[in-house]
């Protein structure tokens, strides 16, 4: 395990802004590293010129120019805002939610209203000066859930729980590359998403790791990417993406490891990945409200190991989670069946599971069933909102198949789906409404659905 801070020092007084040696490398990019010294420099130059707000939306596209802004509104006190996405509509929703908030970007789109965004500047100011160091139990971040099970909730982060968390992170991850080396990564995931600011922010802020500045897309980018930086590599992903670059046949350079979340990934793509990249692909479990408690290598194992000092105790509506990084046990909608002390199987969501007609299933497994016919690149099984005449909500499905005619879906469902769980309606579109880490909101399916869009 590599030498961290343990949980008792990170929760309670003052931390410093980053660890390790100021010599160290911080940022890469193309035109040349970025050491944790030039960082913080950078970071107070950019502090003394934020705006007067409480809270700050962070709307960087720039992973460097994120970092910048987090930490600069850090020290003047203000707490980020991390929406679940950066549409204007989403970032609106916040802005009238904390009225006394500013927007923080790097590019010239504006979110309205005009009069609360602030550019960073193209020309960095540097001030010399000590270590920052933050109260642990000051609030830094506040983080909302994708909206992909309802409207999105808020959910507060202190600087020293994302210490102990960081931690715990390091420790399930660290034995992906060589002892005494530091690991470099592309992350393909907004900094924004509560996963994304875990692996490709908080790890090489507050943990021995080194972070690309861009959010490379297509795989040619991915590749671009991981070409820039040096081993031992890591890249951090989703299933969405990880999925594109299996069928995409991109070569890549020689990966430490892969590191994937936000969705579910199936054994069959991670074994693929595994194969076609030459490392081992690890999937991490947590959410908004809990950050990452756990990991598996999906290749070889259905069972989750929890990461250190977390604690499950199942519900019968869910699942109440314990951690060292958590102020209060926090329950889950997920349905887990726990192997012992520190593994457990996930059976799927509350919100996820079914009964019609006196039989049972799962929104996840009819989805996956879905996509693993022959001709379907993407879909969902989701259940509606409203019930029909005799009080029953009915189940739909959306799936991007070119080739397939829904007739010939629907038929082959039928081999593998109890009738009474068939969808109707099922709809194809020529794409699902995904966000930047690949989930799918409700509302957005439920108004793709209403649309008939074909």
């Amino acid at each position: 395990m590599p030498a961290v801070v343990q949980p008792s020092e990170q929760m309670s007084g003052m931390t410093p802004m980053a660890s390790g040696e100021l010599h160290r490398i911080l940022i890469c990019q193309p035109h040349g590293a970025v050491t944790v010294s030039t960082f913080l420099a950078q970071v107070r130059g950019l502090a003394v010129q934020l705006p007067e707000a409480r809270h700050a939306i962070n709307l960087c596209e720039d992973r460097y120019r994120f970092l910048l802004a987090f930490c600069a509104a850090a020290i003047r006190g203000q707490v980020t805002l991390l929406p679940s996405s950066r549409a204007p509509d989403i970032v609106d929703e916040v802005l009238a939610r904390y009225p006394d908030s500013c927007c923080l970007g790097d590019g010239a789109i504006v979110p309205s209203p005009h009069s609360r965004y602030w550019r960073l500047p193209e020309t960095l100011a540097e001030i010399d000066g000590d270590m920052p160091m933050l109260e642990a139990t000051a609030v830094v971040a506040i983080g909302f859930t994708s909206g992909s099970t309802g409207a999105p909730k808020a959910n507060p982060k202190t600087w020293g729980s994302f210490g102990t968390s960081t931690a715990q992170n390091l420790a399930a991850l660290h034995d992906l590359w060589p002892a005494q080396q530091i690991p470099q990564l592309v992350a393909t995931v907004p900094p924004q998403h509560m996963y994304g600011m875990e692996m490709s922010v908080l790890l090489p802020l507050l943990g021995p790791a080194a972070v690309h500045t861009a959010r490379p897309f297509f795989p040619d980018d991915v590749a671009r990417a991981l070409n820039q930086v040096s081993a031992p590599r890591l890249l951090v992903t989703t299933p969405v993406h990880l999925r594109a670059l299996v069928e995409a046949g991109t070569r890549l350079p020689a990966l430490a490891g892969i590191v994937t979340a936000t969705a579910p990934l199936s054994q069959a793509m991670a074994s693929a990945a595994e194969a076609e990249f030459g490392c081992e692909v690890r999937e991490m479990f947590g959410s908004t409200e809990t950050c990452i408690i756990a990991r598996r290598r999906t290749a070889r194992d259905s069972a989750w190991s929890l990461l250190p000092g977390v604690q499950l105790a199942p519900q019968p509506d869910g699942t109440l989670v314990r951690a060292a990084h958590l102020d209060v046990p926090v329950m889950l909608a997920d349905v887990i069946e726990l192997e012992g002390d520190d593994r457990f199987h996930l059976r799927g969501r509350n919100t996820d599971l079914l009964e019609i007609a006196g039989k049972r299933a799962s929104l996840g497994d009819l989805t996956r069933k879905l996509l693993a016919i022959p001709g379907v690149s993407d879909g969902v099984v989701f259940q509606l909102e409203e019930a029909d005449a005799a009080g029953v909500r009915r189940i739909a499905a959306l799936v991007v198949a070119p080739a397939l005619s829904e007739a010939e879906i629907v038929a082959r469902l039928r081999t593998c789906i109890d009738p009474v769980f068939l969808p109707r309606p099922l709809r194809r579109v020529e794409m699902l409404p995904r966000n930047e880490t690949g989930k799918l909101p409700r509302d957005a399916l439920q108004a793709l659905l209403r649309s008939g869009v074909q």
